[in-house]
């Protein structure tokens, strides 16, 4: 009886959760998703608490569902969760009636949209990897700013 269990999309790694019939336009939405896209789970949960942008709670909440769909569901360490994606896309578009002068009307539309944010958890190396590749990039800056300091220091001796 009943449908068959499809066959998992995502890897084994991977989680997703989706938010659907939110009442703002697709556009306004993905201002708010580009902000979490490649970030640490926790860091763009902070993104997200401290955005002025009205949907951002909704975008939260779908984030912390797909965490605790990553935590419940596929036992996977919130610790280690990365944003590996949140595409966001068109649903219905509610047309509306505004009447104006001279017994003209004219249109106005309400736009919906949905998101799916896939969270993906890393791996230890991987997790080692990324500090230490951010460690060194912090150092290389370092470096470069003590030189810009010698050669301005050499120019005004």
């Amino acid at each position: 009886m009943g449908k068959e269990a499809r066959a998992r999309v995502l890897a084994d790694n991977q989680a997703k959760a989706i938010g659907r019939m939110i009442r703002v336009s697709p556009r306004k939405l993905n201002l708010v998703a580009q902000t979490i896209r490649g970030k640490r789970a926790e860091a763009a949960l902070n993104e997200l608490t401290f955005s002025e942008k009205r949907i951002a709670t909704v975008v939260k909440k779908v984030l912390q569902s797909a965490i605790a769909n990553a935590e419940n569901n596929h036992d996977l360490d919130v610790d280690n969760l990365v944003v590996k994606s949140a595409t966001v896309g068109k649903n219905l578009v509610m047309k509306r009636f505004h009447a104006r002068a001279r017994g003209r009307g004219a249109g106005i539309e309400k736009p919906f949209s949905q998101i799916t944010i896939v969270v993906e958890e890393l791996k230890e190396e991987e997790v080692k990897k990324a500090k230490a590749a951010k460690a060194e990039a912090k150092k290389a800056a370092a470096a470069k700013r003590l030189a810009k300091k010698a050669v301005a220091a050499k120019e005004n001796a």
